[in-house]
This record gives C-alpha cells, sequence and structure tokens, in this order.
C-alpha cells in the first residue's frame, strides 16, 4: 500500500500530495495547526484521509496541551472542522473524537491521551479494513476485459490504503482479471493525472490519462464498459457529492447505458440530510483555476467559479458499493436498511 498519512510519537508524517508525482516529500507536523493547514492546503486530500488526518490532530493537539483542558479540546475540534466543508468523513471522525474525550469525565489527562491516540490509529485501520471489503464486493462487477474509467483519486492516497474506487480495481487486478483504466485529468486540481495513475502505475495496471472532456467521445466508442468513482458524502435517497465533474460523467454514461458505480464507507453516510442539494459545496482558490504549475493560463481582469464538488443525483448510479455490500436502488429503503445495521 502507498503511504498516506502515519502517526508518529510527537508528529504526523503525510506525503504532500501537490507535489506528486514529481517529487515524493513528506512533512512532519508537530501541531494541530499544522493538520488543519495541510487539510485546508492540500497537502492531504481524500474524504478518509481526511477524516483520520483530523482525528490524529485531534489527538496530537491534545497531547501537546499537557494538561487536561476541555476547553482548549474542543477549540482543537471546531479548528479542524472549518477545515472543509463537504467530505463528511471529517466531521464523522471529530465527533467520533470528540465523544470518545466527553466519556472520559472522570478520567486523568494521561488516560484521555492515550484513549484519543488509540481512537484516532484505530480509525486509521479500520478505513484500510473496510476498503479492502469495499474491493473485494466491488471486483465483483468488475468483468475480465472491462476498462474502467475513473475520474479525481479514490486511492490509497484518499484514504488510510487501498483506496475505495481504486480499491476495487486493485481487487479486481489482484484476482487476475484482465482490466484497464482510463483515468481522467480531473481539472482544476489534476488529481486524475497526477495521483490516480500515480498509484495505478506503481501496480502495474494498464493505465491511460484523459483528459475531461475526452470521456464521452470513449464512452460512444464503446471502449469504457465500467465507470466507478469514490465520494465525499452521500445521503439519505443516495445523491452523492464528489469531485467536481461527476456529474458530468454520470450523465454521459447514463446517455451511453454505461453502468456506473460509487464506492464509500459508511463514515461517508449523511442520513441526516435527505437530498444532494442540502450538501455544503467547498469553493476553492481561484488561483487553482486559471494557474497550472505556477504558470497563467487565463487574462488578467476575468472571473472565475471554483466549485470543488458537485451533486449526482440518485437515478445516475447505477449501485453504491460498501464495505457491508452493494446497495441497488430503491436508495433511501436499502441504504437505511444496509447503513442502519452500522449505526
Amino acid at each position: 500500500m502507498l503511504p498516506t498519512i502515519e502517526w508518529k510519537d510527537d508528529h504526523i508524517i503525510m506525503i504532500d500530495q501537490r507535489k506528486l508525482p514529481e517529487e515524493e516529500i513528506y512533512h512532519k507536523l508537530r501541531t494541530f495547526e499544522a493538520v488543519a493547514e495541510a487539510i485546508e492546503e492540500m497537502i492531504i486530500r481524500g474524504a478518509p484521509a481526511i477524516g483520520i488526518a483530523a482525528a490524529m490532530g485531534i489527538a496530537l493537539g491534545y497531547k501537546k496541551l499537557g494538561k487536561d483542558d476541555e476547553e482548549m479540546f474542543l477549540k482543537i475540534c471546531k479548528r479542524l472542522s472549518e477545515t472543509r466543508p463537504t467530505a463528511k468523513n471529517l466531521f464523522w471522525a471529530i465527533d467520533r473524537m470528540k465523544n470518545l474525550y466527553l466519556s472520559l469525565k472522570n478520567k486523568s489527562f494521561e488516560e484521555k491521551k492515550v484513549a484519543l491516540i488509540n481512537e484516532a490509529l484505530k480509525i486509521e485501520k479500520e478505513d484500510i479494513e473496510m476498503n479492502k471489503k469495499m474491493g473485494e464486493f466491488g471486483s465483483s462487477l468488475i468483468e475480465d476485459g472491462d476498462t474502467i474509467l475513473t475520474h479525481c483519486n479514490a486511492g490509497a492516497l484518499a484514504t488510510g490504503g487501498f483506496g475505495t474506487a481504486l480499491g476495487i480495481i486493485r481487487a479486481a487486478h489482484f484476482s487476475g482479471k484482465k482490466i484497464r483504466v482510463f483515468a481522467d485529468e480531473t481539472r482544476p486540481f489534476l488529481q486524475g493525472a497526477r495521483l490516480t495513475t500515480w498509484e495505478l502505475v506503481k501496480e502495474g495496471i494498464e493505465t491511460y490519462l484523459i483528459s475531461d472532456n475526452m470521456a464521452g467521445f470513449f464512452m460512444k466508442k464503446g471502449e469504457i464498459t465500467k465507470i466507478v468513482v469514490g465520494a465525499d458524502r452521500i445521503v439519505s435517497n443516495g445523491d452523492i457529492a464528489n469531485k467536481i465533474g461527476t456529474y458530468s460523467v454520470a450523465v454521459l454514461a447514463k446517455e451511453n447505458k454505461i453502468p456506473f458505480y460509487v464506492a464509500a464507507p459508511y463514515s461517508t453516510f449523511d442520513l441526516s440530510l435527505e437530498r444532494g442539494d442540502e450538501i455544503p459545496i467547498e469553493e476553492r482558490k481561484k488561483e487553482e483555476v486559471y494557474l497550472i504549475n505556477g504558470k497563467r493560463i487565463a487574462p488578467e481582469g476575468v472571473k472565475i467559479k471554483n466549485p470543488a464538488f458537485d451533486i449526482t443525483p440518485n437515478e445516475l448510479i447505477s449501485a453504491i458499493i460498501t464495505e457491508k455490500g452493494i446497495i441497488y436502488p430503491p436508495y433511501r429503503e436499502n441504504i437505511k436498511k444496509i447503513m442502519g445495521e452500522k449505526e
């Protein structure tokens, strides 16, 4: 598995995903504020990965206090919750750490510190195990000879390890199925071009990089047989938020009668929301759109919009693959049935 994040005694190590594939640079983060900034600046990204990072950031921040301070602990949680608004996994992990802390009212600082560190490590370990189970379920939907399109990066880099969408591709590959992958570039941050291809090439999986506007062309030609993506939040009716451009891919898949699968763990589900239009959508920096590798590609004065995610409605989704099993329509009923067992 590829390195994403690692806990050390007095710091957290992260690979800088902004620098890949040209450089493999690792950061040692020694404060919760440094972890928060790493999430905001996309040093670490991917819904499950930022949940793990937040949990570790809370544990690190509390440890560095040197004494019990509930007010400061809650401030640490609040700061990390302000980093990115769309991915449910972030808030799920923070709530889990917060609830644990509040359940230890009568314990010593040392006991709370150890419990928080262990919980953060448990979240990481559980994520990897869930990804592998997802891979087992999802690989049953992949046939020998399939060409799979994936959008953005939902691999080991976006999780504790192994990956959600790429975990399914990995599992199919490891089982001996002859598959190939089309990775679209995923503008404006180029997660597909920089990260997904980097992971798949390392695994020896036949991979083609295409620009975002080529997907429809290859679908129409019959060169793409399956689509598998991750998700940052899934709501009660099965609508999903995922990287901007996912909705366009889903519409093209529907038009060309290609199965469109979503892979995500239970920590991505937000059953407090009814529909996708209730999900908060992050608006990121203008520079991500008009700069590539520091070079301006648009004129001064042009106005920029940069939503990081879009909403894909449930009617465009063939199935949702989780560590509990594969969820098919009707989504509201079946999500509740499968995810209710976990809650």
